[in-house]
């Protein structure tokens, strides 16, 4: 084993050790450690405490200068960052009053990206992941889960997903695939069987062969996949030991008791979600994820974030980013902003983009700082680490580290 490394000190490390996966948090909660330093070693996390404490372990040290407050790698578990195009008239229009469904008559939604998308190559696909992850990452999101979705069809998935694997390869984030082949049902789709029965009998077993993903996803709504349609899908998808999870609630209600049958790890979105579908998952295991960049984009309501706390159970926050709905892909101004409106306190907002979202990606080696996990942390120019939402999202990490090594310093 190399030696180990100390880092520090911080004027204030968050290690978002040792909380609970479910229900509310209050700030009291929070260990916040003065002074404080971490020991890294081959990529690994050895020890967190008092710097001094530390400095006997070791003689190779990394120091900090100046005022800064360390937490864990962010961690964004829902986006659409593999896309091609723009919908910057969708938004204009949806902020002049047209409808959804006036726009998708006008060429736009989420079937404007799909044909957007089919132009890309692989390689364009790839540059435009790297161009926002690299983004991501100087925003202190060290994992980001990436979507396919606007292919629809094998071959174009397909692309999609490779051109995820590729980009990962390419970047110091951790890219997490997920497979979102029922996003919507293709307009020009003409196969002999279903569209979901092709993409299960066809599509699932490529992914597999090329370890492309192992998580797939659906959107469950009115105007995309009703309860039923979805439910053969989603039990081919366990029957090859995918991980499930699930657009669900975002307009109409039914796709979190989807999620809740099907055991998935998560239900994204809830908007829609009434006291039934609040309860329904507090009583599960299925981390509820809001995406309040969504409803920033759309104008609409928030995923009821505080009643799903209290009501015991698991709140992740997320981005969204994606070209439709979501264009902004600030995952802390949005948490910020959703904790403003829900009222979260700070160890809820947190807890829902570092170790409660890790663990909606079923990722347990990151999201805290301890020791044997992932060296992934991400400092802050400030001496209160309440300054961080208190900005909502303006205050922009100054430095950031993937698996012990700093990727990112801001001039």
């Amino acid at each position: 084993m190399s030696k180990p490394i100390l880092i520090g000190p911080f004027t204030q490390v968050l290690p978002m050790a040792g909380l609970p996966l479910k229900g509310a948090l209050s700030d009291e909660q929070l260990t916040v450690i003065e002074n404080g330093g971490i020991l890294v070693s081959e990529g690994k996390i050895q020890k967190v405490g008092l710097f001094e404490d530390l400095k006997s372990e070791t003689d190779s040290i990394q120091l900090i200068e100046g005022e800064q407050v360390c937490l864990p790698g962010f961690v964004d578990a829902h986006t659409h960052i593999c896309f091609g195009g723009t919908r910057a008239k969708d938004y204009a229009m949806r902020n002049a009053r047209i409808s959804y469904l006036e726009i998708a008559k006008a060429g736009g939604g989420i079937w404007d990206t799909v044909t957007q998308t089919r132009k890309a190559t692989q390689e364009e696909l790839v540059e435009g992941i790297l161009q926002r992850s690299q983004k991501h990452l100087q925003n202190g999101i060290t994992t980001i889960e990436v979507k396919s979705g606007y292919g629809l069809s094998v071959e174009q998935e397909l692309k999609m997903l490779r051109a995820i694997k590729q980009a990962n390869e390419k970047t110091e984030a951790d890219l997490i695939a997920t497979c979102l082949a029922a996003h919507i049902k293709p307009k020009d789709w003409n196969g002999d069987k279903t569209y979901l029965e092709e993409m299960t009998s066809t599509l699932f077993p490529i992914i597999k062969s090329e370890n492309l993903a192992n998580r797939v996803d659906a959107f469950v709504e009115e105007s995309a996949f009703s309860p039923e349609e979805i439910a053969p899908y989603f039990q081919k998808a366990k029957e090859m030991s995918f991980d499930i999870t699930v657009h669900a609630d975002q307009f109409t209600t039914g796709g979190s008791e989807v999620a809740v049958q099907f055991g998935a790890v998560s239900a994204d979105h809830l908007e829609a979600s009434t006291e039934k579908e609040i309860q329904l998952l507090a009583k599960s295991n299925v981390i509820s994820m809001a995406l309040p960049g969504a409803s920033i984009g759309l104008g609409c309501a928030y995923t009821p974030a505080r009643k799903i706390l209290d009501a015991g159970g698991a709140l992740a926050i997320a981005s969204d980013h994606n070209p439709g709905s979501a264009p902004m892909g600030d995952l802390l101004a949005q948490a910020s902003i959703l904790g403003t409106f829900e009222k979260l306190s700070n160890a809820e907002v947190l807890a829902g983009i570092t170790f409660r979202a890790s663990t909606a990606l079923k990722l347990t080696d990151r999201g805290a700082l301890q020791a044997g996990i992932q060296a992934d942390f991400v400092t802050f120019p400030t001496n209160n680490y309440q300054e961080i939402t208190y900005h909502q999202g303006q205050l922009k990490p100054n430095k950031v580290w993937k698996n012990g090594k700093q990727v990112f310093k801001k001039d």
